[in-house]
């Protein structure tokens, strides 16, 4: 029996080793294809955000007007995702015919009601982000947008349990006076007579910016609780759905704005009159909408793989690209109040990517720990039963 008991022992332990070997393979492949999505998503990210605010002034600058365009171009892209739909495999139907007639009804009236809400915000947040950029230098407004860390920081608390720790904290600071010193800055030497108006239309701008960094940061946490209370689902096809249809919602509610305030009477003669030529008219609001379709794949692409947290970390990476490039192409001034503005938001980004940081440091290792345990155990029970009979 016991010369029985070895031989069995030795060909379960040869049995388990390539099994051992094939998980360890998918680990390591999930892990590689996981750093994929995400390095795809924050390239979507950065290079939407950035591409689209510098053509949404460079439509400002160059004779545009209209607010419920600019905010259009924003959200009217959606439909460029719509083939992605066919290269997704069909979900398997495992469910019983129980559990389909008893949440279908449920689960459609509060995807209904996740798409609209999500999709009325996100309305609201470009309309505001719309009207900050008409008033502001592109450079003043990417800065005070760095104020979005902030409003998320607070929404997370209530809405995705985050903690206050001395690096938000830190952060929060930092960034909340990178944005109050914006408020007493110098402005350009203008006319008395203008200079009422200018005063007017800086306020105006930003009050807009920070309504918009917050709308944005609300709709960020929400998606995220969405996502993890309520679609319980970490699939593209769950991205896709997220975008297509909160912006389909948003898209309905700005076209209502569009005809009802009759600005869509202006958007011929703004056209002709456009100092780039028709052609530069049309191929800037088809880029605008290209870029802002990247930047919502990508941000939600990332809240749904790691957290809208990440997502607004790294939507703050634009912080310094943007301004730089507005001094190069729009000359924009860049004063000293601006620069110390910068320097303050660059500090509490990365007091804020680092509080990330310490928070998941390997997530790889949580992952592979539990699962080798698991496998250690099984061939222990394994072997026990063998030995047993």
């Amino acid at each position: 029996m016991e010369v029985e008991s070895e031989t069995q022992e030795l060909h379960i332990h040869v049995n388990v080793e390539p099994e051992i070997r094939k998980s360890s393979t998918e680990q390591r492949s999930h892990n590689y294809s996981w750093r994929l999505r995400v390095s795809l998503y924050v390239i979507l990210l950065l290079a939407g955000e950035t591409i689209a605010t510098l053509l949404g002034r460079l439509y400002y600058d160059k004779g545009g007007n209209s607010i419920w365009l600019e905010t259009l171009v924003q959200l009217v892209g959606f439909p460029l995702t719509l083939p992605c739909y066919y290269y997704l495999k069909p979900e398997s139907s495992s469910k019983t015919n129980n559990t389909l007639t008893n949440k279908t009804t449920t689960s459609f009236l509060t995807l209904c009601l996740v798409y609209i809400g999500l999709g009325l915000l996100a309305a609201g947040h470009s309309v505001l982000y719309s009207f900050g950029l008409l008033y502001l230098p592109v450079s003043t407004f990417s800065l005070i947008s760095a104020s979005q860390l902030a409003f998320n920081a607070v929404f997370s608390y209530f809405l995705n349990s985050q903690k206050f720790t001395p690096c938000i904290l830190n952060s929060l600071v930092l960034l909340t006076t990178s944005s109050t010193l914006l408020v007493i800055q110098p402005e350009p030497d203008q006319s008395s007579t203008s200079n009422s108006s200018s005063k007017y239309n800086y306020v105006i701008g930003y009050i807009c910016a920070i309504g918009s960094s917050a709308g944005y940061s609300l709709v960020l946490s929400l998606t995220d609780y969405a996502f993890e209370k309520i679609l319980k689902k970490q699939t593209f096809k769950a991205i896709l759905d997220m975008v297509t249809y909160q912006s389909l919602v948003a898209t309905c509610a700005v076209v209502v704005g569009l005809f009802g305030s009759g600005g869509w009477k202006m958007l011929s003669t703004e056209m002709e009159e456009f100092r780039l030529g028709k052609h530069s008219y049309l191929l800037i609001n088809i880029g605008s909408m290209i870029s802002w379709q990247a930047c919502w794949i990508g941000s939600v692409g990332l809240i749904l793989e790691v957290s809208s947290l990440f997502s607004n970390v790294i939507s703050t990476l634009c912080l310094p690209v943007v301004p730089v490039l507005a001094v190069v192409f729009f000359r924009d001034e860049m004063s000293g109040i601006k620069l110390i503005a910068m320097f303050l938001a660059i500090w509490g980004f990365v007091s804020y990517a680092y509080q990330h940081y310490i928070d998941d440091p390997k997530p790889e290792e949580e992952q592979e720990i539990p699962q080798g345990e698991e496998e250690e155990k099984e061939t222990q029970e394994e072997k026990s039963n063998n030995i047993q009979d």
